[in-house]
């Protein structure tokens, strides 16, 4: 009886084994799956991911040597219209004269369910579209034909790389994935640093496999005016190691407020060479730990020499420096040359594109080119300045010693107080005040001695915003007031892009309709291009939605459009930390005039909440003095990253706050 359930129990294991098999074969879509109306575990999802699996195979080519082929074939549900958009399938590839790589799409197929067929309709040439995304790299897309709600589309595409380079495989996306697999093959004589990321993992397993090539050579050779090529092969045999990753059934990810960029916790695995060894000879490293990927980088001949260069600059400086003698004044003067001087062209990288010298002369270049200029000039000066490597909040952590962590620098100045990061790209930037884009954890500061160490780039003062607003409400419920608004620090930077490039009356109108359709005049701006002083905007206003007249009494919200009305964080759980940017402190003192002829009836009651650790707290007072009220409010958050265990805390402090700043003043007739 026992052999009979475990001969059942095998044949039960095999035919789904089969069938699974079967299900994940490319042109294998199966009724079920096109009749599928939402997906079993969530309902919410527009698509899915059926099936999807890459290989990464690093194999001899006879005129190449060793190459890269990366081969990925996916399947796709198309739930709802708004999944259209995976039906828009694109693939980066490098593009550069000593660089480039290939990508072919093939196999790709749009299916329906017509009166109970499968339908096919195959993608044409005319889907096809090769784009140029910057000077280095371009990208292929495709746009499947006949899609439609219920629809299940195929594609297959392979990666031609001349380089020994393994992309990052995502197990998760922005829909379900059902199945996800991604497996590479690697000789024993590339060593690669595998991370994985995330907060669920594939399941694992490895494989040394026996493999061999045959390398076929020739010789030429002159004997008596007779040239004679003679040809010959040689076998050589090697292991090929083998991992295999599997991920069944992960979860869409989801976005959630205050998450600086969510492929950093993506379920994910990253690959990164760290030796090369071939036989009889010597071990090249590359990246196995912090230090050599820097010295790495450092070495570079589109980085580190290109500090040494100072001719270019020396004698606009000895003019610029004349003077200067404070750690302070010589930064401040540096800084604002470089900027005024080079502009950045776009482009984000730690290696430099035309050069220090050249971006000088023709006042344009790169990241790289503007800072490690500006790193040189510091240096010059006599201060102690260094390079610093930093991943953009767009590139996401830089979790894993690797190469490709980074996409950035940036300069240090090192003064007894401590480090004084400078960016000259931006154009509102201020030492210790950089482009958002750049405030991403922490950096890797390299000196010249080749040593490193980890810089934290969050800031930690306040950036302020500080509001007075005095207004007046009349019987018919109509507010006439003035706002006076003075932003400092980041704040102020964010103000300034805001209104850069944009005419005042088009920025009027989009601060009018923010705000309530309030009508505003006796607007005016102060320290717009002093960047060193706070920003400060003020303005008259007319109001007429402002208020609520309900049986002959007033309600108002006292902060009017400054009201916080809605908690960003609603979720139960929260898995992400949240990412602020940066500390800061909002004020503000409020002046009502309540109209003749009426009184308070209902004010809110005072309020303080303080979160643990000193992570922030929120003030709101109100008091009434004759036909005026006082309202002094504060929302401060004292950490640039919260971690996702405070979620609950910062929850149930936002969700007071919005409780106390959306209850109403009434007043009554006397």
């Amino acid at each position: 009886m026992k052999f009979i359930k475990l001969f059942s129990l095998l044949i039960l294991l095999s035919f789904i084994t089969n069938a699974t098999a079967q299900e994940f074969k490319l042109g294998k879509v199966s009724v079920a799956e096109l009749e599928q109306k939402v997906h079993p575990k969530d309902s919410s999802a527009v698509a899915a991911i059926l099936y999807t699996k890459g290989e990464a195979r690093i194999e001899y080519d006879q005129n190449d040597g060793f190459i890269t082929l990366t081969d990925v074939e996916t399947r796709i549900k198309i739930y709802k219209k708004e999944g259209y958009d995976w039906a828009n399938q694109k693939v980066w590839y490098y593009n550069q004269s000593s660089f480039k790589e290939r990508v072919f799409f093939t196999d790709a197929v749009t299916y329906n369910l017509v009166n109970g067929k499968i339908e096919k309709t195959k993608l044409k040439s005319d889907g096809i579209f090769d784009e140029v995304l910057n000077k280095y790299r371009g990208q292929k897309k495709i746009t499947m034909p006949n899609v439609k709600e219920g629809s299940v589309i195929e594609f297959r595409y392979t990666i031609k790389s001349p380089s020994k380079m393994i992309r990052e495989w995502d197990f998760q996306k922005s829909i379900p994935v059902n199945y996800s697999e991604f497996s590479t093959f690697i000789p024993e004589y590339y060593v690669f640093n595998s991370r994985q990321k995330g907060y669920i993992f594939p399941k694992t397993t490895t494989l040394k496999n026996p493999k061999s090539v045959v390398l076929t050579s020739k010789e030429r050779t002159e004997h008596r005016s007779v040239t004679q090529t003679n040809f010959s092969t040689d076998k050589v045999e090697y292991i090929e190691n083998q991992t295999t990753y599997k991920a069944v059934d992960f979860p869409a990810m989801k976005e959630e407020a205050f998450v600086n960029n969510i492929d950093n916790y993506r379920s994910s695995v990253e690959h990164e060479l760290s030796l090369v060894k071939f036989p009889n000879s010597p071990m090249k490293e590359y990246s196995t730990d912090w230090n050599s990927v820097v010295k790495t980088i450092y070495e570079y001949d589109d980085f580190g020499p290109e500090l040494n260069k100072t001719g270019y600059f020396e004698d606009d400086l000895k003019v610029l420096l004349a003077g200067k003698n404070t750690p302070e004044e010589k930064i401040w003067a540096i800084l604002n040359h470089v900027k005024a001087n080079v502009k950045w062209n776009g482009y984000m990288d730690y290696s430099c594109d035309s050069g220090v010298k050249k971006a000088y002369k023709e006042k344009t270049g790169n990241i790289a080119d503007i800072n490690l200029m500006l790193t040189a000039m510091l240096r010059y000066s006599g201060l102690t300045a260094n390079p610093v490597l930093v991943s953009t909040r767009s590139n996401g952590i830089a979790l894993f010693p690797n190469r490709n962590a980074f996409n950035y620098v940036i300069a240090a100045v090192e003064t007894p107080q401590g480090n004084i990061l400078i960016d000259a790209s931006g154009k509102f930037s201020t030492p210790n005040i950089l482009p958002l884009r750049a405030l991403n954890w922490s950096g890797r500061l390299i000196r010249k001695d080749g040593t490193s160490e980890e810089i934290d780039l969050m800031p930690s003062n306040l950036s302020v915003d500080n509001v007075s607003i005095n207004y007046t409400i009349d019987p018919e419920g109509k507010i006439d007031g003035k706002v006076r608004r003075q932003c400092t620090d980041y704040n102020a930077m964010v103000t300034r892009g805001n209104i850069d490039g944009v005419k005042e009356e088009e920025y009027l109108e989009k601060l009018e309709n923010l705000n309530n359709k309030i009508e505003i005049k006796e607007y005016t701006r102060t320290n717009e291009k002093d960047v060193l002083l706070p920003t400060i905007e003020t303005y008259s206003f007319t109001g007429n939605n402002l208020c609520e007249i309900i049986g002959g009494k007033i309600y108002v919200s006292p902060m009017l459009f400054f009201t916080e009305d809605k908690n960003l964080f609603k979720q139960e759980t929260r898995e992400y930390p949240i990412d602020f940017s940066y500390p800061f402190s909002d004020k503000y003192k409020i002046t009502i005039k309540i109209p003749e002829g009426f009184a308070v009836e209902t004010l809110p009651a005072p309020t303080f909440v303080t979160m643990e650790d000193n992570l922030g707290e929120f003030k709101f007072n109100i008091v009434a003095n004759g036909n005026f009220l006082q309202l002094a409010v504060s929302h401060q958050i004292n950490e640039a990253i919260v971690s996702a265990e405070k979620y609950e805390m910062l929850k149930d402090y936002y969700k007071a706050m919005v409780a106390k700043e959306t209850e109403k003043i009434v007043l009554k007739r006397i």
